[in-house]
């Protein structure tokens, strides 16, 4: 819980923020749930309707709320209770990235709480496979329905607007979740002939549709790069070096639809593991934001993390997330320097530079890291 000289602070600064800020109303304001959250809860309440951005940005400004959400549904009535009395028109597609999910070493050693550069990168490179690999070539999306805006804490939210999509219901929304994530794929479906004593080995090809193809390249892409990127796909190091040895053969086997140009033990097995490791590795997440919660409430764009002081900056393209830095391209509070009391935290770097490793200290910081410090609550005002 923070402390009161720093929830005033706080509150003080997000009434600046709301206050100078430009239309951040979604499209089709009047047809969209909104939720709000306190400095405990991300959604302390919710069933809120405004008819266009003059009345929000009225909210905001007013009541600074930490936490501004809104839902991904269009309804007749949004602000109805309950959930079937605000008449369901269609949904966005979307998908709620997070480094969490990803289980990485680093958390050990900073914590769940924090992000670090390994976090941040990881978590991008899955946003990119998602888009880039599944969404625009599988699906057909084209970057114009494709809107990327970091979540302003530890991952990405990817919104399709699509006119089909919009209408789709849990089960199709479950289909395009099993797909992404490759659950429910037979690996007989890609080879043939396997488990047949004397056949050879019959697969993918690169230039194959779907999955057969994206196993292929995987693979061609993974020779080619080295025994650690064959390691990252769960083969085992034995095995990665042989293949890489024999990677002009191999490579050459799989561009013909044979496998079997050198014997490697347990195939199903090995290739199993091959696909799993080329899907999305944040499946079960996928799978809840796609198929069962279209009434999920995400953070509006372009508003405050009240967990960090980060703005959950919208995109202006897919393409400006590769050089995309969060960490610097979406502080809110630039201008100013705080006093704070730190209990203790791990090295983190903002605004372009380092702090810490802390523990219980008193220290003079720029404002965007003393905020910083302040919402992951490990440090108070002085």
């Amino acid at each position: 819980m923070l402390d009161a000289k720093s929830t005033e602070l706080v509150k003080k600064l997000l009434k600046e923020y709301y206050s100078k800020a430009g239309d951040l109303s979604p499209r089709s304001i009047d047809r969209r749930e909104f939720g709000f959250g306190d400095f405990e809860r991300k959604i302390a309440y919710r069933h809120m309707a405004f008819r266009d951005w003059k009345a929000l940005k009225t909210y905001l400004s007013n009541d600074a709320p930490p936490f501004v959400s809104v839902s991904s549904a269009h309804y007749q009535h949004p602000d109805g209770r309950p959930m079937e009395n605000k008449n369901r028109i269609g949904a966005e597609l979307v998908f709620d990235l997070d480094a969490n999910d990803l289980n990485l070493p680093c958390s050990k050693t900073h914590g769940g709480s924090w992000v670090c550069d390994i976090c941040l990168n990881a978590v991008k490179s899955e946003t990119h496979k998602l888009i880039e690999d599944f969404l625009v070539p599988d699906f057909g999306f084209s970057e114009d329905e494709i809107e990327v805006n970091f979540s302003g804490n530890r991952g990405y939210h990817i919104h399709i607007n699509n006119d089909i999509v919009f209408g789709m219901d849990s089960d199709e929304r479950k289909a395009i979740s099993n797909y992404i994530s490759a659950n429910g794929i037979e690996m007989q479906s890609f080879f043939p002939t396997l488990g047949m004593k004397g056949k050879k080995l019959e697969g993918p090809k690169p230039a194959d549709y779907g999955w057969g193809g994206k196993l292929a390249r995987g693979v061609i892409k993974a020779l080619n790069t080295g025994v650690g990127e064959l390691t990252s796909l769960g083969i085992d190091r034995p095995t990665a070096s042989l293949l890489f040895r024999k990677r002009a053969e191999v490579i050459l086997g799989i561009t013909t639809g044979n496998w079997d140009k050198i014997n490697i033990p347990k195939k199903a097995e090995l290739w199993s593991k091959v696909l799993s490791s080329i899907a999305i590795q944040q499946s079960d997440s996928i799978d809840k934001n796609v198929s069962t919660d279209v009434h999920k409430l995400l953070r509006l764009p372009d508003t405050i993390h009240g967990d960090t002081g980060l703005i959950a900056k919208k995109l202006k393209s897919v393409s400006d997330l590769t050089k995309f830095d969060p960490m610097s391209e979406a502080v809110a509070f630039t201008k100013g320097v705080a006093k704070v009391r730190i209990a203790g935290s791990p090295k983190f770097e903002i605004a372009g530079q380092s702090y810490g490793p802390f523990e219980k200290t008193d220290a003079e910081l720029e404002l965007p890291a003393a905020i910083y410090l302040i919402l992951k609550r490990s440090a108070i005002l002085v």
